[in-house]
């Protein structure tokens, strides 16, 4: 059966009702067998190394599915680590594709020892060249998600406009340097004056501003676009994106990434009451879920690896250590207190 030893898991205490709170997850300690058990054939058990800090884990804490199921109660017997994207690497498989040894990426538990029952969504982390944290930020889900949004779904041209909201997180730090890339003009929005600082200063930004000390979106959109947006990336819904729709030009292209401003509120959300604007001005507004796109991803991995190494395109971190960290990174989260990608250090390689 293979050594047995004691490890952490984080686990659902309670469903969170508005906002999360640290006491609405636990840690448990389990124990388990470092070798694929019998009757799991196709299976991989591996170390997870890295942990990252997602906004959709909100909504699968308060019993809601978006395109995931939610979590399961501590009261339900049986009840499992809540889970998200990682890094791990490969103790023991049954799986044909997987190897001992190997560095993985994709959905795996909070814990530090997981069995994955279902693999074929985990890839393989091939580049040993690059940071193994980049691959659950930028060359991971939030990678993909800039990339796919911005350019599949925004179409960016040189010389247009273009906005991103919660600019300094995972996703939004990203899209801004594409756009930069792109010959684009960029404005971003943050929380506070560091993050602010961060855009203009080391994501290269033309623009960007504090939200939190706008007493109004309009009047805040028509002083750094006086003549319009082409191109929004939405990453948090609401106000803000009824304000947008009002500064859109002529076929302008709004790409709904993420509602952050609604994930607390889900039962009651905001309304955007101007939808005629997206009418007459030909907008086209879509919403996309990354994983529909993961085919590009070998594609993706080519254009960006390159700008990586070649450091014309940068990423911040945040990071926490040890799995007992997770819960507190999570609350932070959601009341604004990181810069850059957010992410537990589970074990070193």
């Amino acid at each position: 059966m293979g050594e047995e030893i004691r490890y952490k898991q984080v686990i659902l205490s309670n469903y969170a009702k508005t906002s999360v709170k640290e006491s609405d997850l636990s840690l448990r300690t389990s124990k388990i067998h470092l070798k694929i058990p019998c009757g799991c054939d196709g299976a991989v058990l591996v170390k997870n190394l890295y942990l990252s800090i997602d906004p959709f884990i909100l909504a699968l804490m308060k019993n809601q599915e978006l395109d995931l199921p939610s979590f399961t109660l501590d009261s339900v017997s049986l009840v499992l680590p809540i889970y998200g994207f990682g890094v791990s690497k490969v103790l023991d498989s049954s799986h044909p594709n997987f190897k001992t040894g190997e560095l993985v990426w994709g959905f795996t538990s909070w814990e530090e020892y997981s069995l994955i029952k279902d693999p074929d969504q985990l890839f393989k982390i091939q580049d040993k060249d690059l940071p193994l944290s980049y691959f659950i930020g930028i060359l991971g889900m939030p990678g993909m998600t800039a990339y796919v949004g911005f350019f599949k779904f925004c179409s960016p041209k040189k010389g247009e406009t273009v906005y991103v909201s919660a600019a300094s997180g995972a996703v939004g730090q990203l899209v801004g340097q594409f756009a930069k890339i792109a010959g684009c003009y960029v404005v971003g929005s943050a929380g506070n004056k560091e993050k602010v600082d961060l855009l203009k200063n080391k994501f290269r930004f033309d623009e960007a501003f504090n939200y939190k000390e706008e007493q109004d979106y309009n009047a805040a959109l028509k002083r750094y676009f006086p003549d319009g947006i082409d191109i929004y990336f939405d990453n948090v819904g609401g106000k803000m994106l009824e304000a947008v729709l009002n500064s859109m030009r002529l076929n302008g292209r709004v790409a709904l990434c993420g509602m952050i401003s609604q994930y607390n509120s889900l039962e009651q959300p905001e309304g955007v009451h101007n939808l005629i604007n997206a009418l007459v001005k030909r907008v086209r507004m879509e919403g996309f879920f990354t994983s529909d796109h993961y085919h590009l991803y070998p594609k993706f991995l080519e254009i960006v690896v390159p700008l990586i190494k070649e450091e014309k395109i940068t990423y911040v971190e945040d990071i926490a250590e040890g799995i007992e960290s997770a819960p507190g990174a999570l609350f932070g989260l959601y009341s604004g207190r990181n810069v850059g990608k957010l992410l537990v250090v589970v074990a070193r390689e």
